[in-house]
């Protein structure tokens, strides 16, 4: 089998921004003096507090569940006590019940959190319940519980695990740097996962502009015979699951399907790495290593940072802004959020916080499209994204969906590809927002 420069069709090239953090080393964030920990922060079911005001919690302590199949348990990140439970606004854009816990400064750890038995004296379903326990989901941006990843997928017919370790948006560094700093790890993760599933093949798929990333897995593995490193030709969205399992199995997930119907579970590098954690130290996942970075930033840095502490005093220990900020994104700059206040704070799906200056956030007039066809031909999914997003922009919703609206992965592709600046994502998430909410009431 080939495993150098796969891909898929369609996807663009965009500048990368990466020299910023790149080679920085991942850093321990000083922890703040109170966190904010959201109940819902990931796809699925918002978590209840278990705990109150007045209470105190030890790091790693459960404050947070639900007894939803599809949710995640929320931990404490810091030692210390309750001072309320407060709706706010968290870096994913969405408000919801937060633990605000002030931190006593020790760092004691819950009993909960220590080493685990051995992996080979856990059967598949007791292996799938602590991974549930410990809060873990997908840290490559979507927030998907990883619990529930490995329950539909021991139920369909895998014989694949991916790892995505290809971090394709531009600025963010996080994969590429525990790659670098932490193979081992990640390969355990994913050896965890296959032992999981039963499955004999296990690949990590990696753009090529991460060269030192793939020699350093490559010679972690060189004893492995079931585990490969794939090389992908660096172009957006190629971190897409069902991108990379097109690339590299040359497998096409069907229209409504999951990568689950052609045989691959597909996980993030990170992800993979919280999972060997949780076997090796314990660890529930109440931490996460975020890039901060863009012009905007005095001392861009990879940062090892507790959920729930606010965009606020990550960027003071990164030395504060450099001049007015532009704009303040969290995550990624095609598929992130921008944000209106400093108090938010991340949640586990925050792979970055990108601060841009006020020049590169100008807004660029949209001008008549031009028919130059250039949206269809990057389009991963090969829509027609001129269509769709006219159709939306006039509210004709129903049409919207004649033109399969509803598999947009909302990558903005299209959008930073127009020559007229049209605004093709926003209307096309536009129209994908207003048909689920009929949908909804059509329900009640």
């Amino acid at each position: 089998m080939k495993l150098e420069n796969l891909t898929f069709k369609g996807g663009v090239h965009i500048p990368e921004y990466k020299d910023l953090t790149k080679d920085i080393t991942i850093e321990k964030a000083i922890d703040p003096e109170i966190v904010y920990i959201s109940l819902h922060q990931h796809v699925g079911a918002p978590c209840e507090a278990i705990v109150s005001k007045g209470d105190t919690v030890k790091v790693g302590q459960k404050i947070g569940d639900s007894k939803a199949f599809l949710s995640a348990p929320v931990h404490a990140s810091v030692s210390g006590v309750v001072k309320s439970i407060t709706k706010m606004y968290t870096s994913d854009g969405w408000k919801s019940d937060c633990v605000v816990i002030e931190s006593d400064g020790l760092e004691e750890l819950h009993e909960s959190v220590k080493p685990l038995v051995n992996l080979d004296n856990l059967s598949k379903e007791e292996i799938i319940n602590l991974i549930k326990d410990a809060g873990i989901v997908g840290l490559g941006g979507a927030g998907y519980p990883m619990h529930a990843k490995l329950v539909t997928a021991d139920d369909s017919n895998i014989d694949t695990a991916i790892l995505n370790g290809a971090e394709c948006e531009p600025y963010i560094t996080v994969d590429h740097r525990v790659m670098l700093e932490q193979p081992e790890s990640i390969i355990k993760g994913l050896k965890i996962i296959m032992h999981c599933l039963d499955l004999k093949t296990g690949y990590i798929g990696i753009e090529d502009n991460k060269k030192d990333a793939i020699e350093m897995l490559r010679s972690s593995l060189k004893d492995e015979e079931n585990i490969k490193i794939v090389s992908l030709k660096t172009k957006f969205p190629q971190g897409d699951s069902y991108r990379m399992v097109d690339a590299i199995l040359d497998r096409k997930v069907p229209e409504g399907g999951r990568c689950k119907d052609v045989g691959a579970i597909v996980s993030n590098v990170s992800t993979a790495l919280a999972v060997a954690q949780l076997f090796e130290l314990g660890k529930p996942l109440y931490e996460r290593t975020i890039t901060v970075t863009g012009s905007g930033i005095k001392e861009p840095k990879n940062l090892k940072v507790k959920i729930g502490t606010t965009i606020k005093d990550i960027i003071e220990q990164c030395g504060g802004f450099n001049g007015e900020p532009g704009k303040i994104i969290a995550g990624g700059p095609m598929t992130g959020k921008a944000q209106f206040s400093l108090d938010t704070p991340i949640v586990k799906a925050t792979s970055a916080i990108i601060v841009m200056t006020p020049e590169e956030a100008i807004l660029n007039e949209p001008v008549p499209c031009i028919k130059c066809g250039e949206c269809l031909k990057v389009c991963p999914i090969h829509l027609q994204p001129v269509l769709l997003s006219a159709y939306a922009l006039k509210d004709m919703f129903e049409m919207t969906q004649e033109y399969y609206v509803e598999e947009c992965i909302q990558c903005g592709a299209c959008s930073f590809i127009c020559p007229s600046k049209r605004p093709l994502t926003e209307s096309i998430k536009h129209a994908q927002r207003e048909i689920k909410l009929a949908r909804k009431k059509s329900k009640k």
